[in-house]
């Protein structure tokens, strides 16, 4: 029998945009505070319910999820005097919680449930000051993302200064003696109405004193969506000032010395300003104005180099090349390691090959090639960490589809790579029933898109059920990483494909630029062939074929849904962005405009409209069945997305399966508690093996539902 949904009266509502109407006839589920909105969500949860109380199997898939969610991990280590600091993760917690280890012990600084118990709090992020003594952490609240910044004494844990509110997960660069720090704070939400999440300040802050003393340092009269970070040299003495248009690929550079200027009123000079490119600086405790800083940049340079120059006059007609642009690979990170007692300064540089990590050695001196390090598998790494003081030690993160997070040690007195863990650790390890190939789909145009398929046999033996996920945008990378949710789909005897897609980074910044702005239907193109090269080469069927995306993934899987419904039995779209035309009206939408284009602009406004997922909604067709994902707390994606296209969606489907929208509160985009990341886990996949026909204990039961 045909799906009943909850009412959702379509209205009249057009805007005339460049002399063309765009209809909007859901534009009263924009208002969450409308009790018609109240009303039509609370019908939804009792839909949804409903449905999922249909899903077969959802207890084993929360049990096989649990499990593999479970492991203990740990970040990379931070060093500040006599004191180490990392988050841990341990078995079956909820949240990570920041360790500081002296002596040889460690304890637990700060641990979000003990400030909230019922998982709502989340660590954002952690700052410890210069000599070890003071850590400035920041939490956010039910998914916000919203921050309060607080300072506590490492020795005693009391809090000693905060709470500062209107911060958003900012950067903390300490002056030495912990008495001061740079920070980003928005302004007060009364100047600027609707606007509350931007005009972003850096403010000097010194502890001790109430935050509306803060000195203003950079910000003013700059764009409302500017984003800004400061970052301090190891040893207090340069100030950096970065500044980008939102999630711009670009940033602008300044850099201040802070022995010959007031800390209140640093002379910042011009590193970059202007360019198409984004640049970093690495600069090592001991630099003089005369002395070499490097920088790690894309200027002239899509997979970045890396350029030596002078803090003193670090203008671009001083940079000198020192470890040139690779042509088959991307510069990630770099970090150089002088220690005295090494017989050369070297380099330690990250680089992404096709999504895949690499790590190589350079002499400092002229950045020739010493070697390779040799990493545990085809994963990823994560950003350097080293000691404020010169050094020869290095650590990062690593982690492959297999292989939960884990942190490595690079020792360059020895040249090992060896495992990094300040205590016990336990780890779910794979039993071999889980095997990674790549592939590469033919977009198109021609263009070859590679995609990581996961799977139990390591090739198509037969169709099997399969999910096929991407993201596309904003120049992220769909890196090797471990997921549960991989994991546990896959030893049930399904198939999971990670299409690298443009719009992404994984070949650098010409391969982003080529899914931006006007040219985002490249990102659904490529999406669409690496679904019929999947069906092409025996994986799966167009009947056995869920997607599943979120954020701008679920943009895309909502894309591809509208686009090509015929081509798939399942889609799953997580906080996804569906009406582009209003998107830069509410979150984050007016940091967006560098990578979507905006609609103030007729010609972005028909790119817009011509792939917008609420505005591509066919009346009469045969929609799979869909779950769509809201989160209240959501501050960057707003929810009214996904009531809009569901709703739109259910009023124009013709097909016997329900479209349903799961709206989940206390949480948002980012950051939650392991057993909601299970949650929902649980859902997709009881979602996906309910209608795609697989069981977690995979051909040792059936499905009644299998196709």
């Amino acid at each position: 029998m045909p799906v009943r949904y909850p009412d959702a009266p379509r209205s009249n509502q057009r805007d005339i945009l460049h002399g063309m109407a765009v209809p909007d006839p859901y534009r009263w589920l924009e208002d969450a505070r409308d009790n018609r909105t109240r009303n039509w969500q609370a019908g939804q949860r009792e839909l949804y319910l409903r449905c999922r109380g249909q899903w077969s199997h959802r207890t084993e898939w929360s049990s096989r999820l649990s499990e593999l969610a479970g492991n203990e991990t740990t970040s990379a280590p931070v060093l500040r005097g006599p004191r180490t600091f990392f988050t841990r993760m341990t078995k079956n917690s909820e949240h990570a919680a920041l360790h500081v280890s002296e002596g040889g012990a460690d304890r637990v600084l700060v641990d979000p449930l003990e400030i909230d118990p019922s998982g709502d709090t989340v660590l954002e992020a952690w700052n410890p000051s210069l000599e070890g003594e003071l850590m400035a952490y920041q939490l956010s609240f039910q998914g916000t993302e919203n921050c309060v910044l607080l300072v506590r004494d490492v020795a005693t844990g009391v809090v000693v200064d905060g709470p500062i509110d209107r911060v958003r997960r900012t950067s903390v660069a300490w002056l030495p003696g912990g008495a001061s720090f740079y920070y980003v704070r928005r302004l007060p939400p009364e100047l600027h109405p609707g606007e509350e999440l931007y005009h972003r300040r850096i403010y000097l802050h010194r502890i001790g004193t109430d935050a509306t003393e803060d000195v203003l340092i950079f910000g003013a009269g700059r764009a409302a969506a500017q984003f800004y970070t400061a970052g301090i040299s190891p040893d207090g003495r340069w100030l950096t000032v970065s500044a980008a248009a939102g999630t711009s690929p670009h940033n602008e550079l300044w850099l201040a010395d802070l022995w010959l200027s007031d800390p209140a009123r640093p002379a910042l000079r011009p590193v970059q300003v202007g360019d198409v490119a984004r640049t970093h600086t690495r600069i090592v405790p001991g630099t003089s104005g005369g002395d070499t800083m490097w920088l790690r940049t894309t200027l002239a340079a899509p997979r970045g180099r890396v350029v030596s120059t002078t803090p003193g006059d670090p203008g671009q007609a001083t940079w000198r090349t020192i470890i040139p642009e690779r042509r088959d690979a991307v510069l990630q990170d770099f970090v150089p390691l002088t220690d005295d007692r090494l017989p050369h300064p070297v380099a330690l540089v990250s680089w992404s090959r096709h999504a895949v990590s690499e790590i190589t050695l350079h002499d400092l001196r002229d950045g020739r090639e010493l070697g390779q390090v040799k990493l545990p598998g085809n994963g990823s790494v994560g950003p350097f960490h080293t000691p404020p003081s010169p050094g020869h030690e290095a650590w990062f993160s690593y982690s492959d589809h297999t292989t939960p997070r884990t942190v490595l040690h690079f020792d360059a007195l020895d040249e090992r790579l060896r495992t990094w863990s300040p205590g016990p650790s336990s780890r779910e390890e794979d039993d071999g029933e889980v095997r990674v190939t790549v592939e590469t789909a033919t977009s198109h145009d021609g263009t070859p898109v590679r995609v990581f398929v996961i799977s139990p046999a390591g090739g198509p033996d037969r169709p099997r059920p399969a999910i096929l996920t991407g993201y596309g945008g904003f120049g992220a990378s769909m890196a090797p990483v471990y997921s549960p949710d991989v994991i546990a789909w896959v030893r049930a005897g399904g198939v999971f494909a990670i299409s690298c897609l443009r719009g992404g980074g994984e070949e650098g910044a010409w391969w982003h630029r080529a899914g931006m702005g006007r040219s985002k239907q490249r990102v659904f193109d490529d999406f669409d062939a690496v679904t019929d090269h999947l069906i092409r080469q025996g994986w799966t069927t167009h009947r056995l074929l869920g997607i599943v995306g979120n954020s701008n993934g679920g943009l895309l899987v909502a894309a591809a849904l509208t686009q090509h419904p015929e081509k798939y039995a399942a889609a799953v779209c997580l906080a996804p962005l569906t009406d582009m035309v209003r998107y830069e009206r509410s979150g984050m939408g007016p940091s967006w405009r560098s990578e979507y284009g905006t609609a103030d602009d007729p010609d972005d406004l028909s790119a817009l409209l011509s792939y917008s997922p609420y505005h591509n909604v066919r009346e009469g067709t045969a929609y799979p069945p869909v779950l769509v994902g809201a989160f209240e707390g959501d501050s960057r994606v707003d929810p009214a997305h996904a009531r809009k296209f569901t709703a739109a969606l259910q009023y124009a489907s013709t097909g016997g399966d329900p479209i349903v929208v799961r709206i989940e509160h206390h949480v948002g985009h980012g950051g939650r508690a392991t057993s909601r990341v299970v949650g929902l886990h649980t859902d997709v996949l009881a979602f996906c093996g309910h209608h795609l026909g697989l069981c977690p204990e995979g051909d040792r039961c059936e499905c009644s539902s299998a196709p």
